[in-house]
């Protein structure tokens, strides 16, 4: 295990959620994000929340005596003092329910601060350049990633900010209170009640242990039943057309079980922790009256009246049950903190690897679009060419596997010879192209790019395309934001009536129009192929790389399309299975399953 960037690098896979001092280690660090400098404000509201707390307990104080006020009226048939101490009960219990509404709403407030805290420190790791691809597609070492960054997240900063301000403040309302029950039993109260809040902190600690391993698990489990009917919502069609919903459902089924399994597993040990939680809470009330009983059968309050009595016993109760309260705090506390132990492991597990996996990333990796180094455009070729990339001797394969796909690949692309990638289904074609983009490591060798990956360079057209939330606008101008793209509506509107979707426009009501589509449900596989090359064709880079991105569109709007980029002077490199995509490229570069190659020109006529 070794440790970077303020983070313990580990497979976490192997990991067990544990209130141990690994859980400590890891969640100062989770800290180190809530509470990012001293000026910050989840700094501000945190000490604010504590003084509201401590105000709190003093209102607190007054409000307990005010019931061993009363019992001394009554005795003593004060009319006058009833009067005049309802009135006062009354502003002390309003003053109280301000509090407790404004700590509340300060402790709500704390709770959303820390999260956006914590997801934009794991949005601003997660979405460095590939990480998410690596951590969703080739590492895998944790489950849910999603999960941890929503779910995980909210769940922790949430119960966090219940049970900080309370353990904060523990050890003066304490303190106090140790004192106020000493002057009443001398050191029977005070002894007695951290004899028994001992005895049930260590019965609390290896009830808990148990309780948060059991909750991790379950979290897991819980994810895994929501990707599931995921992954159906994602991607009905195809399986209704399979006719798929028996065996579907024997999946779903399957993982229902397991979390329920869990459910079952984690709520029997809950049992035996609320069950010392609870013991806790009645069995101290009674100490109060054991601890009284000595002094008052020994004499010592024989000198007081039945009201000054009754009113030390009330005043002693408040103390000694306030003190309990204290100590036993903690203890009710415990049953949160496993929720606060449980996600805060999954959420540092979720910075170790996403950590780990910056730290692994290859240098190669640094021509991406936002990474640190941009690649430097290089000169002209000495035949007037601008050279995209260039492939040196590379083998490549399957990530965290010894099959090779291809060995010893060696070509370059420059403008003006368009290159058409061929070969069987399985020999490496998609995955060049991840190489090319740096999503795969090689095995050796070199690729050096001389273009960045983006609209100012060179452009990738997955086979099926991605598309955003949004607008029309966004969709086009993807992967952009508005303030980076510069606004041409004629442009835009031109090349989607070239395409054939100009009735979109008709449909959703214009390029900015809002609307809540799911952009997969409302387009056919065609009609998301074609608006993809809507934005090859607004961004008109001088280089795309085509992963059969036409292949769900008639012939006729192929030759349309790949016809459009000629007349852009977009060079494209291509993955195509059709014989018409040939006509529009000069090169081929064929693979075989054995991992040899060969790159040969291409004679055909020119397209008409």
């Amino acid at each position: 295990m070794e440790q970077s960037g303020g983070f313990l690098r580990a497979h976490p896979a192997s990991d067990e959620a544990k209130f141990d001092f690994k859980f400590f280690k890891r969640f100062w660090r989770i800290c180190s994000i809530l509470f990012p400098s001293f000026n910050s404000p989840s700094v501000w509201l945190t000490i604010f929340l504590v003084l509201l707390c401590l105000l709190e307990q003093v209102v607190i104080y007054y409000v307990g005596l005010i019931g061993s006020k009363y019992s001394k009226i009554f005795l003593d048939r004060d009319e006058s003092q009833f009067l005049e101490h309802t009135l006062y009960a009354v502003g002390v219990i309003l003053a109280e329910v301000f509090i407790l509404s404004t700590k509340t709403y300060i402790g709500s407030v704390l709770y959303i601060t820390w999260r956006g805290n914590l997801c934009h420190a794991l949005h601003d790791i997660y979405f460095k350049d590939i990480l998410y691809y690596q951590l969703n597609v080739v590492d895998k070492s944790i489950d849910n990633p999603d999960q941890r960054m929503t779910q995980d997240v909210d769940r922790m900063c949430n119960t966090f900010s219940q049970v900080l301000v309370p353990i904060a403040i523990l050890p003066f309302t304490t303190g106090y209170y140790i004192y106020k029950c000493w002057g009443v039993t001398s050191y029977l109260g005070p002894v007695s009640n951290v004899i028994f809040f001992t005895v049930f902190t260590v019965f609390n600690k290896l009830l808990m242990s148990p309780v948060v391993k059991h909750f991790y698990k379950q979290e897991q489990r819980e994810g895994d039943f929501r990707y599931n009917h995921m992954q159906i919502r994602t991607n009905s069609e195809s399986a209704a057309f399979y006719r798929s919903g028996a065996v579907e459902k024997g999946k779903a089924n399957k993982k229902l079980h397991n979390l329920l399994k869990t459910q079952g597993r984690l709520i029997r040990r809950e049992y035996a922790l609320n069950f010392c939680v609870n013991a806790a809470d009645y069995l101290g009330s009674i100490l109060s009256y054991v601890a009284i009983a000595v002094p008052i059968f020994a004499g010592r309050y024989d000198h007081l009246s039945p009201g000054d009595l009754a009113m030390l016993i009330g005043q002693n109760g408040f103390y000694s049950i306030y003190l309990i309260n204290c100590f036993t705090k903690l203890i009710d506390q415990s049953i949160q903190m496993t929720d606060v132990v449980g996600t805060a492991h999954r959420i540092a597990q979720l910075f170790e690897v996403l950590g780990r996996l910056k730290d692994e990333q290859s240098e190669d990796y640094r021509f991406l679009f936002g990474s640190d180094e941009r690649p430097r455009t290089q000169p002209l070729q000495p035949n007037g060419r601008t050279l995209a990339f260039s492939v040196n001797d590379v083998t490549y394969g399957l990530p965290k596997s010894s099959r090779l796909l291809c060995k010893n690949l060696s070509f370059q692309l420059t403008s003006g010879t368009s290159i058409l990638v061929t070969g069987d289904s399985g020999c490496g074609k998609t995955s060049l192209l991840r190489v090319l983009s740096g999503l795969w490591p090689h095995a050796s060798g070199n690729v050096n790019k001389n273009m960045e990956l983006g609209p100012g360079g060179l452009l990738y057209l997955p086979q099926k395309p991605y598309f955003t939330d949004g607008t029309l606008r966004e969709q086009v101008i993807y992967p952009l934001q508005d303030s980076e793209a510069v606004p041409d509506d004629e442009k835009m509107i031109h090349f989607l009536k070239l395409v054939g979707l100009e009735r979109l426009l008709d449909r959703l009501g214009g390029i900015d129009a809002e609307t809540d589509w799911n952009w997969y449900d409302e387009m056919s596989p065609g009609e998301m192929q074609r608006l993809s090359f809507v934005r090859l064709f607004f961004h008109n880079p001088p280089f795309a790389i085509l992963d059969e991105a036409t292949s769900q569109v008639s012939e006729e709007v192929e030759r349309l399309l790949y016809e459009t980029c000629l007349q852009l002077g977009i060079t494209v490199m291509s993955v195509g299975h059709r014989s018409t995509v040939r006509t529009y490229h000069s090169m081929e570069l064929h693979l075989d399953n054995a991992g040899s190659w060969s790159l040969t020109p291409i004679i055909s006529p020119e397209p008409s």
